[in-house]
Order: structure tokens, then sequence, then C-alpha cells
């Protein structure tokens, strides 16, 4: 699987480096040669929660392999259209873009796949081992291509990318996984979506991830949307120089990457994120203000450390907080926070550079670099309460006094509760992380109500969609729900359990949830 990651993203790298200098062969424009990264970006944070829904939903390795397949059709397309010399600049820009759409079907999925290879606790090691395949194919897909442009066209580029996505797809089908077990119906696509997004809703760590990642690759796309330019800038710059400068953030990223257990030991995640933050943001700086080819190549290995260890960290935060049902939804959410900020960073950095120059956009992005690093201090990704969302026994599913249809619905539970009423301040605590699991394991609403003629009497009630998704909810309890739970059983005074009832929506009385309780 790691071999089928390292091809695919060859073929990532190989394509956007051609795109990018064949677009400097088509136009003059900045904002043209800057929207290369945008149509290669943007399908992803357009497409990102759909692919990431599919990949929960259906086989994650045929899924996968299908991914590779529409990467090499793309490629011959390119290759078809460039040697007949019909390859125009929005014409590039529209292929880009559909290639794009390969990278954001395919990047939930894998990471969906990793925890399935991989324990949690070798997590951090496999994600860095996967950055290496990342930045190895950094540095060489742009020498493989590059050299291909120089020696022959960009249409062998093309044409070597619909081979190795080839190979992707013979590797991934190689790969025997192991089958999903439910006697549960699958989920349907638009409600694998709402629940998606309800998680990372109701995850405080997960939304402190997403926010970090959009922010830091809002800011440092600005080089490389612009690289090509900054390239041309240096002096004696040329097609070489850019493939170089490509290939020297790759270098410094597998370095960085190699020495991840070592740097662990003295730094956490946040500290991780805002060093590689200040770090690219004045590597960037001292680039474009000396211009000079013996600066720029080891600064390109400083910005490639810098990179891979924001975005090595984020990528564990994230892991680590989501558990496996809903994995590739919520990477798919990373991956569009990720895309989002590159893509508006592309746009953004492209008009900047129209209206100031190439030097001045990379500058202005820098500052903005420090202005976030400042405004999202108290936003951690690690440290605090870290939640064991590896699985736990199941509660039983629930046996009905009569049959009850799969999409019958809505279904209401409520549970009954008696506390001591001095500890009732503890008790909304513990209700409030409650609320959260809940409706992350996908209810639809929840609520607390307090008996106005018992003291300390409170009842609880959370609504499901239907009654397959209430036993879905069921079979997606961790061992952070299990914690959750004895707190809240701590609470509740006598020897019997809290009363559980469950109803289920009468169809013959046409209600909306807005008329529950």
């Amino acid at each position: 699987m790691w071999l089928a990651w390292l091809a695919a993203n060859l073929t990532m790298w190989m394509n956007d480096v051609a795109a990018a200098w064949l677009m400097t062969t088509l136009t003059t424009s900045p904002v043209m040669v800057a929207l290369v990264q945008t149509a290669s970006t943007l399908p992803v944070f357009l497409l990102g929660l759909p692919s990431g829904a599919m990949a929960d939903i259906v086989d994650r390795r045929r899924y996968f392999a299908a991914t590779q397949l529409w990467v090499a059709v793309n490629a011959l397309v390119l290759a078809a259209l460039s040697l007949a010399g019909a390859l125009t600049a929005p014409m590039l820009l529209l292929l880009t873009f559909t290639n794009g759409i390969g990278l954001a079907l395919r990047w939930p999925v894998f990471a969906a796949i990793v925890p399935q290879v991989v324990p949690r606790a070798q997590m951090p090691q496999a994600l860095a081992l996967n950055g290496i395949a990342m930045n190895l194919s950094r540095v060489v897909g742009p020498v493989l291509a590059g050299a291909l442009i120089t020696a022959v066209s960009p249409a062998a580029v093309f044409v070597l990318n619909a081979l190795l996505a080839g190979v992707a797809f013979a590797l991934v089908l190689r790969w025997k996984s192991e089958p999903r077990t439910s006697t549960l119906p699958g989920e349907r696509f638009v409600g694998a979506m709402r629940v998606g997004l309800n998680f990372a809703r109701q995850s405080p760590r997960l939304k402190a991830v997403l926010l970090r990642v959009f922010l830091f690759f809002l800011q440092s796309t600005a080089l490389m949307a612009l690289l090509p330019l900054v390239a041309a800038g240096l002096h004696g710059g040329g097609a070489g120089t850019f493939t170089l400068m490509l290939s020297c953030l790759g270098v410094g990223a597998i370095v960085a990457a190699l020495r991840f257990p070592k740097w662990r030991e003295r730094f956490d995640r946040n500290a991780f994120v805002r060093i590689g933050t200040a770090v690219h943001a004045v590597g960037s700086c001292v680039i474009v203000a000396v211009p000079e080819l013996w600066v720029a190549l080891p600064l390109m290995v400083l910005l490639g450390m810098a990179w891979i260890s924001v975005a090595n960290s984020l990528a564990v935060a994230a892991q680590m907080a989501m558990p496996d049902w809903v994995r590739a939804r919520g990477m798919s959410l990373y991956q569009m926070a990720l895309m989002g900020g590159a893509a508006a960073g592309s746009l953004v950095w492209g008009q900047v550079a129209d209206w100031v120059g190439v030097r001045g956009a990379v500058l202005v992005a820098a500052a903005f670099g420090g202005l976030v690093l400042l405004l999202t201090r108290r936003f951690s990704v690690e440290g605090g309460e870290e939640l064991d969302f590896s699985p736990a026994a199941p509660r039983a599913a629930p046996e009905p006094a009569f049959p009850i249809a799969p999409d019958a619905g809505p279904v209401m539970v409520t549970l009954e509760y008696q506390i001591d009423p001095a500890c009732a301040e503890a008790f909304s605590a513990v209700m409030q992380r409650t609320r959260q699991a809940r409706l992350r394991q996908g209810a639809l609403s929840w609520g607390l109500f307090r008996d106005v003629s018992v003291p300390g009497r409170y009842v609880e009630y959370f609504v499901d969609e239907t009654w397959v998704e209430h036993r879905r909810r069921l079979e997606r309890f961790t061992a952070a729900d299990a914690e959750l739970r004895s707190q809240r059983m701590a609470f509740h005074l006598g020897a019997e359990p809290p009363v559980l009832r469950r109803y289920v929506g009468d169809a013959s009385v046409p209600a909306g949830l807005n008329d529950l309780p």
C-alpha cells in the first residue's frame, strides 16, 4: 500500500510540475500561472466530504483502485492533446482540475486505510512514512518531469503518469483488506455526510485542527503557487531551477520525517506547528528578498522541514481525534481544509502578485503567517483531554416488542437519572460532554430536563433519524463512550440503573422533529 501511495503521489507531482511549467509557455499572466495550483487543489475542497462519505460506505480497496484508473485516463487525454498541439491555457486548467478530482477521491480513502494497517501506537511513525512517500515523490517527480520536459516534451510526462497510475492500480488490488463486519445495511450517502459534519462540529480538537491547517496552507501556499515565477526571477533561473527548488523542498521534508521520533521527545505537536509556521514565513521572506540560487536552495530544504513538521503534526492530531467508522469523512474534512486553504491562497496571492509583484505577495503572506500564529495560539492540537476512540464492546441491540422497519423513525431515547441535588453542577458538566458524544455518534438532537416535582431527577433524551441509525449508533460505541457512561452512572443514586425507554415515530400521525420535546 505504501508503494501504491508513492506511485500515486509521483503522478500528482509530475502532473503539477509539467502543468505549471507548461502554463508559463502558454501565457505570461501571473494569475493564470497561480491558477494551476488552484485547479489542482480546488476539487479536494469541493469533493472532499462526498469522497470521504463514499470511502466510509463502500469497499475501500476497490474505491482506491478506481481513483487510479481516473488519473490514468486523465493523463492519457493530456498527452494526446499535448502531442496534437491542441492544448490551450484554459484547456490545461480544465484537465488539471479533472486530475485534481482523482486526488480528491483517493486521499480520504487512503487516510482511512492507514489505521487498518498499523496499530494506534504506531500512527505517528506511519504518517511520517507516508510523508516520506509524499516528499520522495516531490523530489523524484519534479526531477523526472523536468528531465522529460527538457529532453522530450510535456506530453512524455503525461504518458509516464498514465503508466504509474496503472502500477498503483495493480498494487492496490493486491492488498487484501479485512471486510467490515456489521449486520446492518450500509449508510445512505447524504446521511453519511451529515453524520460526518456533525462529528466535526461536536469535536473541539478536530475543529482546532481544521482551523490550523486551513490557515497554515492559506499562508504557505504563496511561495508554492508563485514558485515558477520565483525560480525564473533568481539569477540564472529557469526550468531546471524550478524543479531543483521543488526537489530541495522534498529533501528537507524527508530529512525532517526521519528525525521526527527524536524531535518528539522534546516537542509536542503544538510546538511543531508554531515553530514550523514561523520558520516557513521567515524562510519565504529571505528567498524573495535575496534572489540568489545559493541562498534559495538551502532555504528550500529548511522550508521542506518546516512544512512537513506542521502537516504531519496536524494530520496525526486529526487521526487521533476520530474513531474508524467516521475516519474517511473526518480526514476528507481535514483535506478539504488543507486544500481549501491552498486553493484560496493560490488565488489570493496570485492576485496580490498582480498588484505588488511576486516579491511583495510572498512578503505579505509571511506577515499574514505571523498574524495567524498570534490569533491561533489558544487552539491546541495536543494535550488536555485525549479521547480514546478504540472500539469497545457495543451495547446490546434493543429487542422491540413489535416489528419495526429499518427506515421507521425518528427514534427517541430517554434516560431517567436520580442524583444528589448538591452534585447538580458536576453532573451538568458530564452531561455536556454526553451531549457532544451523542451528537458525534449521529444523533439528530439532544436535551436534558429537570423534574419540577422531584429534586435531583433528570431526564435525558436524544433522537436518531431511523431505527437502523439507532442500532448503528450502538455499534459505534468506543472506550471514550464507556468512560463517559461510567461517569454518568457515578452520579446516579439507587441500585437500579437509570430507566431507559425507546420510542419510534408513529407514521400514521405526521410530525416533524421540531414537534419532539
